[in-house]
């Protein structure tokens, strides 16, 4: 049996914690000396298979011109606000210069020239959208290579080219472009240390022992370095999308502390109660350490499941989450319990600060744990089994109340629009954000986000003709840039500028339009194709490919949860209520995440300086991971209710038993929780704000109104029928590691196990 293993898997690690804990600095030598040797950097590719995107970026690079590869592009404007380009001689000389030293970086291919579109006459430039209509704007577009071919330094040696040049030049320099968005480093470092920080407080409060407090985040560390570390290998043989670091640090450590911090209660418990440090620490892992392996296991399984979405970038990404959360639940089980064995009986004394900290938390002083009894636990909880009793007596107008107030936070989400902030939601403070408002004030915001039209002719000689006719036609579209024509393949490229930008529905519209209307048009039935590419029509294919997958993603998570936890509890409304309360927190999360971002509500109060869309592929990664991180909280509440009904076989008793022993634990798992994921929320990059935002939201709902509200409420209506389990049923569910009807022999106290089956 799994509590079998556990014990003996905890025990052993707290009879030998130096050989545990030598073992695992061992393997995070190893994993960050892999990773130095053979890991890769991130890089995000939003692309998919079978998308009229990628199709047009297929015959590009067919045809070989250069377009398939990553470009950046270096905006100027003269610093004296009376010059132009067309009366100011010094300022036509530094583009010039500036252009030179761009093209001599490594790995560059190719610039434009706009002091020769200059040359060549006003209209000419405007035409290519070198130099704006008033001449204070112009763009040197740079030209690499695929991504395989290039790395970070390429990205360095741009930005540094710049630095070098501002003060030598009468040119405001500023630069962005794909070669920014996927080679800049993720900002989550300081967020991580500002979480860490927050959590060592949240837990030093709660045990009033610094002891107490360090283990876990000693633990949590560990995991992350080994789990981070093995990623970076991953990314040395995949790409790794650039979220993928961020996103799961941020789980790593909400899931690495909490799991610590479930093992370290029942460990402390078991302290009080008399036994000694290894037997505790063994028994904690059996009990605790149970919940733990499946919440974790049910945060892996839904996290790999985007696979579903067949989005490559997003079934890597999902992949190298799930290796830090896995990292961060063996963690739990071996090096944890080796940390509690070393520290010895110094754990079952509390401080001052604890018992402050049981004062805020119970609404009663509380007393240090040297009282050695079952007891002591119970009454550190007075106060909260005074609110389950509460609720309980109440159970119809708090489920109904919470059920509304949680249905009134999810009604935005009927206003859901999913896209990909660009540099327009950056923050002033960086350049590529400068570099995209120059843009669009001299030449219109469409031409941040050109598309890509790829066509083969076919033999056809006169669809080129039509289709740059149907395509200036339309009157999404700003301008045509000059058609180029592969010799060998016969391949034709068009650049095309929509008049609107790339966050705009209405760019979304154009490229829906020009796919299902103007280019069908204009090339008719014979055997020319034509496919509209280009990094704003990606990014709405994957958002649409997501968005379309999302329903069976979610039908699949669900259906997956609801038979794993009925096999834990042996229960057919248990797990249906828990799916149910887990929707409508992550309903209200979204909810959320759309009044902030896309309506603006509070967006100041995480440094949102525009409102954005939702990014495409976040709905689907936020249900994964809230879906299996609710589950932490399911689990770990409903086991200990479970215990005390084969215990009293009382289901009211229960109730008030079971949620009250472990809401003191799950509130400062809460608090840990949204502290971590709230230090992220305010990072520059708006999908780590959405991540943090999100993450830190639903938690928040989870930990309060629905374990502390409509949990009990809903059981206490259900009464005896929360444990009925058809005969029929009950035969065929397996037993074993998972469906196992047996609690370790103290938590049942040796009493009948009552089981509500229909005969």
């Amino acid at each position: 049996m799994l509590s079998k293993a556990l014990l003996r898997l905890g025990a052993s690690a707290a009879r030998h914690p130096w050989r545990v804990i030598a073992a695992w600095l061992v393997v995070a030598t190893l994993a960050v000396l892999a990773a130095v040797a053979l890991g890769g950097r991130t890089a995000d590719s939003m692309t998919a298979p079978g998308l009229d995107s990628q199709r047009a970026a297929e015959l590009i690079e067919k045809a070989g011109t250069g377009q398939e590869g990553m470009t950046a592009q270096v905006v100027v404007t003269p610093l004296d606000d009376g010059a132009t380009f067309f009366d100011h001689g010094t300022a036509r000389t530094a583009l010039t210069r500036l252009r030179t030293e761009v093209r001599r970086l490594p790995h560059v291919l190719g610039t434009s020239d706009p002091a020769g579109a200059l040359d060549a006459g006003g209209d000419t430039a405007v035409r290519g959208g070198l130099v704006s209509a008033d001449g204070r704007v112009a763009v040197v577009r740079v030209q690499y290579p695929d991504q395989s071919r290039l790395s970070a330094e390429d990205l360095d040696a741009l930005v540094d080219l710049g630095d070098r040049l501002r003060p030598e030049l009468p040119l405001r320099i500023e630069m962005g472009g794909n070669l920014f968005y996927v080679f800049s480093d993720p900002d989550g470092g300081a967020s991580e240390l500002v979480g860490l920080l927050a959590a060592a407080a949240i837990l030093f409060l709660a045990f009033g022992s610094l002891v107490a407090a360090a283990l876990p985040i000693g633990m949590a560390v560990f995991g992350l370095t080994v789990g981070v570390a093995t990623m970076t290998v991953l990314a040395g043989v995949t790409d790794v999308p650039t979220f993928a670091p961020v996103l799961g640090s941020m789980v790593g450590l909400g899931v690495g502390i909490d799991y610590a911090l479930f093992v370290l209660a029942r460990h402390r418990e078991y302290l009080a109660r008399g036994l000694g440090p290894r037997e505790a620490a063994g028994r904690a892992v059996a009990t605790a350490g149970r919940p733990v392996v499946f919440a974790g296991g049910t945060v892996v399984v839904s996290i790999l499941g985007l696979a579903v979405a067949n989005v490559p970038f997003m079934t890597v990404g999902g992949l190298a989450v799930s290796i830090v959360v896995l990292t961060m639940v063996l963690a739990s089980v071996t090096l944890l319990p080796a940390f509690l064995g070393a520290a010895g009986p110094r754990l079952a004394r509390a401080g001052r600060i604890g018992r402050i900290g049981r004062a805020l938390q119970t609404g009663k002083p509380g007393r240090p744990a040297r009282r050695r009894n079952p007891a002591a636990g119970a009454a550190h909880a007075a106060g909260w089994r005074r609110w389950i009793g509460h609720v309980g007596r109440h159970p119809v107008p708090y489920a109904v109340g919470a059920a509304g107030l949680l249905l009134t936070a999810t009604l935005p989400v009927l206003g859901l629009r999913v896209g990909l902030p660009d540099d327009g939601s950056l923050p002033h403070s960086r350049t590529e954000r400068r570099a995209y408002d120059l843009v669009a004030e001299g030449f219109g915001p469409g031409t941040n986000g050109p598309l890509v039209i790829a066509a083969d002719p076919a033999g056809d000689p006169g669809v080129l003709d039509r289709l740059v006719g149907a395509i200036a036609a339309d009157p999404g579209i700003a301008s045509v840039a000059p058609t180029h024509i592969d010799r060998a393949t016969g391949i034709a490229t068009l650049v095309v500028f929509p008049t609107t930008g790339p966050q705009d529905k209405a760019t979304a519209d154009t490229i829906a339009r020009l796919r299902t209307d103007v280019l069908p048009t204009a090339i008719g039935h014979g055997p020319a194709r034509a496919h509209v590419g280009g990094a704003a029509a990606s990014l709405s294919d994957v958002g649409r490919r997501t968005s379309e997958r999302l329903p069976v993603f979610v039908a699949a998570v669900l259906a997956t949860s609801f038979l794993l936890l009925m096999l834990v509890f042996r229960s057919v409304l248990v797990p249906l209520k828990a799916v149910l309360l887990n929707l409508l927190s992550i309903g209200a999360a979204y909810g959320i995440m759309v009044a902030v971002f896309q309506w603006g509500w509070g967006g100041a109060l995480v440094g949102l300086e525009a409102t954005v869309p939702i990014v495409s592929f976040i709905p689907m990664f936020l249900f994964a991971i809230l879906f299996g991180l609710s589950m932490d909280y399911e689990v770990f509440l409903l086991s200990r209710v479970r215990e005390e009904y084969l215990r009293t076989g009382d289901n009211g008793t229960a109730i008030v038993e079971g949620v009250s022993r472990t809401a003191r634990i799950i509130t400062s798992a809460a608090l840990i929780m949204v502290a971590v994921f709230l230090s992220f929320a305010v990072a520059e990059d708006p999908s780590t704000k959405m991540f943090g935002l999100g993450l830190a939201t639903a938690i928040f709902v989870d930990a309060t109104v629905v374990r502390m509200v409509l949990v009990p409420a809903t059981m206490t209506l259900l009464g005896r029928a929360n444990w009925w389990l058809p005969k029929w049923l009950d035969r065929l569910l397996p037993r074993g590691p998972v469906g196992t009807d047996d609690t370790d022999a103290e938590s049942t106290g040796g009493a009948a196990r009552p089981r509500l089956v229909d005969r």
